[in-house]
């Protein structure tokens, strides 16, 4: 309607007079002459109305003059451009008909009908509404409504004058509260790279967007391109950071050094450091420091074109660089802290399991509450060596000490240092278990605190015969899967937790071949507002209906068998008889470009020594090649491949220690370049997992051996190429 606003702006452009006496500036649609409009033919207008007429065509502002009873409309370029598809017929045309959808809304048509009848102006400051039919999007806009006189006074027509917001500066403060919200729900720096380059390259409309911090005497460097075929799959995947040296010219280096905004209109400001084509074309660019107490930082957002910075703009993105900023000073201290408790953590943890003939180990962590505190769960397993006429043992223990913090910690390390002691010493499950307990009554006394205690399951396992003997201290008793005949829970005496006392009793079983073992902490079967029982029945119900009792996937399963979420910590430890003897092998990966290269290259040599079929050894190869590049790629720590081979299955992992967080299956696309590998291994094995370490991840894939095949004779490994 007459004085809304639009997104496009036009400059009017200089027309010759023309004949007839015909204003100055544009003249109607060919199809509409003035003699066919209200207004009649040019030579019979008044003084005013041509005055006015005159005044609307010239003008570089949005004008237009409604005339008459009907509200011919008569307007300009400017103002066209705020039509879109109503231009060109609504020149000439009664307004009401012109804007018949949006004339009855409030203010809209009663705004200029109501200045035509009583000749009052009005003002509109900061309204939002649209007059495109193509572009239907709500703009701000400042319009001014007079009515226009003739040479007797009498009222012939309005004259509207509207003044929009730049659509671009319009849409950014608006987005300004959608950043915000963005980033409240961000914790690491990849978080917040992520959310910062997503917002900056779509709500800016920019053609390249960067953000920097400062790393280790250096910066590192992310940066997102327009037309990058980009999906769900990737917005999931780590961003991949480039490193800067700390000198470097980079404009985002020089902005967030110096602390100072820099504000390129035109010219090459990439081209001294640029990366490839896409830094080379940029020709406008605005750097913008991240300042905080703790972090240094900028963003950098880019054009192809000529670009000159308004200032309202430049407050734009200073004030989106300053929410950035903030978020990142949060995920700065988050991830100092959060490294902290898990170096903590990954110290009182054993780095490998024991490799027991005919006996196969896994365990799995997942750390409770938002992962930034160190948790009391605790597993172990180690070997004792044989000692006065009996033969060697192997220990397993899985322990909660009350609390998550670093008290809690700092009490589990000093539980399972002294069980190992203990153990060596005299192994069997009751005498260690009295002894601990004296331990924390001890350490309860000396800092008066009553709360500290510790529950602990320890077993000592005879691997000749599978003979285990278990004792409990206060402990959930463990489940035992019977091959596929279910699961039950071992009948163990239950004992006082470790600093209250008490006797503690042992109970001995038979592990035979086919049999696994789970020990678990009490947050895989305890959630808040549930039956601790209904847990109960949800782990066995989920560990007896596994196709098979690998301890890796066992782990896997009983972390996700109860429903529901839980904020405590999470362990489990997993022990399988074999029924026949596995095959392993094992590869350190360095940090090279070149290392997937020579993972695949020692596989293939070691399956096929093993003689297993190209059917198995293919996909085996082509799965570890996507895990270890993906390794590479998104933790960029060297890694281990391990291959476990049996009757019934080969199993392969690849276990980096970065800091790349959970590693989850997203939806690709058809033309996704990134996020592929995991759906590549969910279609060519039987399954796959993660499992989250302390530090690190691990990716593992399960292929099913086909029937009746038997393992080689030969167990023969073939050793890992060296580097060059």
């Amino acid at each position: 309607m007459p004085g809304a606003a639009g997104h496009i702006h036009t400059t009017t452009s200089a027309v010759p007079a023309a004949r007839n006496g015909a204003p100055r500036g544009a003249m109607p649609p060919a199809t509409r002459p003035w003699q066919d409009t209200p207004l009649g033919a040019p030579q019979t207008w008044g003084s005013a109305l041509r005055a006015v007429i005159d005044l609307v065509l010239a003008s570089p502002v949005a004008m237009t003059f409604t005339f008459g009873d009907e509200h011919t409309m008569v307007y300009n370029d400017a103002f066209a451009g705020l039509l879109g598809t109503r231009h060109p017929a609504a020149f000439g045309q009664p307004a009401p008909v012109a804007f018949a959808d949006v004339w009855h809304t409030q203010g809209m048509g009663d705004v200029v009908e109501r200045v035509y009848r009583t000749g009052e102006s009005h003002l509109d400051a900061e309204s939002a509404t649209s007059t495109r039919q193509d572009a239907p999007e709500q703009v701000f806009f400042t319009r001014g409504c007079s009515a226009v006189r003739d040479a007797s006074g009498r009222i012939i027509g309005t004259l509207s004058v509207v003044v929009t917001e730049p659509t671009g500066v319009t849409r950014g403060l608006q987005s300004l509260s959608e950043l915000t919200s963005a980033l409240a729900g961000t914790l690491t720096l990849d978080d917040v790279a992520r959310v910062a380059l997503r917002h900056a390259l779509f709500s800016f409309d920019l053609d390249q967007v960067s953000f920097g911090v400062d790393d280790g005497g250096g910066w590192r460097v992310v940066r997102r391109v327009r037309g990058e075929l980009l999906d769900d799959a990737d917005e999931r995947l780590p961003p991949v950071w480039r490193r800067l040296a700390a000198d470097s010219p980079a404009p985002l280096v020089a902005a967030a050094g110096g602390g100072v905004a820099r504000f390129t209109d035109d010219g090459q400001p990439l081209a001294e450091t640029a990366l490839d084509r896409h830094d080379e074309k940029v020709r406008a660019l605005a750097a913008l420091p991240l300042l905080t107490p703790s972090l240094r930082g900028a963003l950098t957002f880019g054009y192809r074109t000529a670009h000159g910075w308004l200032p309202a703009e430049r407050a734009l993105l200073t004030a989106a660089a300053e929410l950035v900023a903030q978020a990142a000073e949060r995920a700065r201290r988050f991830e100092t802290q959060h490294g902290t408790a898990q170096l903590l953590q990954r110290s009182m943890l054993p780095h490998r399991l024991p490799d027991v003939p005919r006996f196969r180990i896994a365990a799995r962590y997942d750390p409770g509450v938002d992962g930034n505190s160190a948790g009391g769960d605790f597993y172990d397993a180690f070997t004792l060596p044989a000692a006065r006429g009996r033969a060697e043992l192997l220990a397993v223990v899985l322990g909660d000490v009350a609390g998550h913090d670093v008290r809690a910690a700092a009490l589990m390390g000093q539980v399972r240092a002294a069980l190992r002691a203990l153990a060596l010493t005299d192994p069997d499950p009751v005498t260690v278990l009295q002894a601990l307990d004296g331990l924390v009554s001890s350490l309860s006394d000396e800092t008066a605190m009553n709360e500290l205690f510790a529950t602990v399951l320890y077993g000592m396992l005879d691997p000749r015969t599978g003979s285990l003997t278990l004792a409990s201290a206060g402990h959930p008793a463990p489940l035992l899967r019977r091959g596929r005949a279910g699961a039950h829970y071992v009948e163990v005496p239950p004992g006082p937790p470790l600093g209250l006392g008490g006797q503690r009793r042992a109970a001995t079983m038979q592990l035979s071949p086919g049999d696994t073992l789970l020990l678990f902490s009490d947050g895989v079967i305890e959630r808040r507002d549930a039956e601790l029982d209904d847990g109960m029945r949800s782990l066995a119900a989920v560990i007896g209906e596994a196709p098979r009792g690998d301890p890796r996937t066992l782990c896997a399963l009983a972390t996700a068998a109860v429903s529901g979420s839980t904020e405590d910590d999470v362990a489990v430890l997993a022990i399988e008889h074999a029924i026949t003897p596995s095959r392993s092998a094992v590869m350190e990966m360095p940090a090279e470009p070149t290392a997937p290269g020579r993972v695949r290259h020692w596989m293939t040599a070691q399956l096929t020594a093993w003689e297993l079929p190209e059917s198995v050894v293919g996909p085996a190869v082509l799965c570890t090649s996507e895990l270890t590049t993906n390794a590479l790629l998104h933790a960029g720590t060297p890694a281990l491949v391990q291959i476990d081979l049996s009757s019934e299955r080969l199993l392969i992992s690849v276990a980096d220690s970065g800091t790349r967080g959970a590693v989850t299956r997203a939806r690709t696309e058809t033309l996704s370049s990134r996020g592929r590998g995991l759906g590549l291994i969910e279609e060519l094995s039987d399954a796959w997992g993660t499992d989250p370490a302390v530090r690190g991840s691990t990716v593992w894939f399960e292929i099913l051996m086909p029937a009746g095949r038997e393992l080689p004779a030969d167990a023969s490994r073939v050793p890992p190429p060296t580097a060059g």
